[in-house]
């Protein structure tokens, strides 16, 4: 049994492809695994999500939204802009833990970054990461502002005394100019440790069949990849 949480620096730094990728892996071992959104903001009812995303990547078959709110806001916003209750913690919660009986890996996809707010008391998907013992991982942008984001990223992970399952570059350009190539340096010694992945841009737009086989490619070893950082590091490091 394991349960991992997937947050972002930000928004649009490919998350959800992320999450796809490390499931897609895991089901081509011949594991289980479940998917579970807290909450999904910014679609409108009937509209294809984020879980849409990752069952039509991964081909997963147990997959959970258990909140969706239509204004492309911080889930406790977006609630608060809809009249609708705000995420249950308790819920989310619950629910993975009973996910977690059957399966062996349970991944949470998370919305925002880290300490975006999921009610008005002021819950984030850190205090969920930590209900449940789970580890983190980090999908980061390539570029310009990332090392700030993602350095304010981990102190917080570090604050609350969470495991960093490590650090994934969500949407690595084709074409990478000097500020995407000088931040593969920066974010390893950020996180004191080799990069877990770096998904390639458009990702998210490939086959299933692709989309594994890029995802295989593209995480490390402990995400059951053949990623191989130093390789990364020599071929596009500034």
């Amino acid at each position: 049994m394991s349960v991992l949480v997937v947050t972002g620096t930000d928004g649009g730094v490919g998350k959800t492809v992320v999450t796809a990728a490390v499931v897609a892996l895991a089901l081509a071992r011949g594991s289980t695994a479940a998917v579970v959104k807290p909450a999904q903001t910014g679609v409108a009812a009937g509209e294809p999500g984020d879980v849409d995303q990752v069952i039509r990547l991964s081909g997963a078959a147990t997959t959970f939204e258990l909140s969706r709110f239509p204004d492309p806001l911080s889930p406790a916003a977006a609630a608060r802009a809809s009249g609708m209750p705000p995420v249950s913690a308790a819920g989310v919660v619950a629910r993975v833990r009973e996910l977690a009986e059957s399966n062996r890996l349970v991944v949470v996809d998370g919305t925002g970054g880290l300490l975006e707010r999921y009610d008005d008391d002021g819950t984030t998907i850190a205090d969920l990461a930590r209900a449940l013992q789970a580890q983190v991982l980090v999908a980061v942008r390539a570029g310009r502002g990332t090392v700030n984001h993602t350095a304010l990223t981990l102190e917080a992970l570090a604050h609350r005394g969470l495991d960093l399952a490590g650090i994934v570059i969500g949407r690595w350009p084709q074409a990478p100019g000097l500020a995407e190539r000088s931040s593969v340096a920066d974010l390893e010694m950020l996180a004191a440790r080799p990069l877990a992945g770096a998904l390639p841009d458009g990702a998210g737009h490939l086959p299933r069949p692709a989309f594994t086989e890029a995802a295989r490619k593209s995480l490390g070893a402990t995400l059951g990849g053949t990623f191989d950082p130093s390789t990364f590091r020599h071929h596009h490091s500034a």
